[in-house]
């Protein structure tokens, strides 16, 4: 038995386990569904064995900031639940979802650029990264963008298209082809979820 687990490519199962996992959590935000937060719990810690497995240190820590995110992103959520509730809306859990202030977009593009730069320093001091323009842009724009989920801004879908396919390049670089797979899948479902997202919120 040592002998048969000792021969299993441990980050291979990871990663399909992984991929199965982030395949629920796109449905559950697809459908502005709050028990994706429960999901975001789960999917940091496969995905964080993953990421440090191959080399990828900032999106390892970026999964701590995942959990807390999820923890936020859910409290916000219940919060604009029983304010629609309040108002007689119907379907609470998929209402409640408005577009990305235009006044916000040049302090977030500013906030984007700082912390890109942060980590890309981080990587380059700390680590033996060999990707790590990609690692730390991607990274930032996930904290960014998980933001914009946890306001419900129908524009976060945007923000994850560009990440999905930087990301969907860098994981089939670094050789975990299901995950890989999995955020080219992200990337084409990020333009139906945002245009899901805006019917949802009153838009074309």
């Amino acid at each position: 038995m040592h002998e048969f687990l000792a021969g299993i490519d441990w980050v291979r199962v990871v990663d399909v386990v992984g991929t199965l996992i982030g395949l629920l959590y796109l449905w559950l935000e697809y459908k502005a569904s709050i028990w994706l937060w429960a999901v975001s719990v789960i999917m940091p810690i496969v995905h964080g064995y993953l990421y440090y497995a191959r080399g990828l240190y900032a999106d390892f820590g970026m999964e701590i900031y995942y959990v807390l995110a999820a923890i936020y992103g859910y409290a916000l959520w219940v919060v604009k639940s029983k304010k629609n509730k309040d108002k007689n809306q119907r379907d609470a859990a998929q209402t409640g979802i408005t577009h990305f202030p235009l006044r916000q977009v040049p302090l977030v593009a500013i906030a984007t650029a700082g912390i890109w730069a942060g980590i890309y320093w981080l990587l380059i001091t700390f680590t033996n990264s060999n990707v790590p323009v990609l690692d730390s842009f991607t990274t930032a724009l996930s904290v960014v963008a998980l933001w914009a989920l946890a306001q419900k801004y129908a524009e976060q879908w945007l923000l994850w298209l560009v990440v999905d396919a930087v990301c969907t390049g860098l994981y089939i670089y670094k050789q975990i082809p299901f995950t890989a797979g999995l955020y080219g899948f992200y990337t084409i479902a990020a333009v139906l979820g945002y245009r899901k997202w805006c019917r949802l919120a009153g838009g074309h």
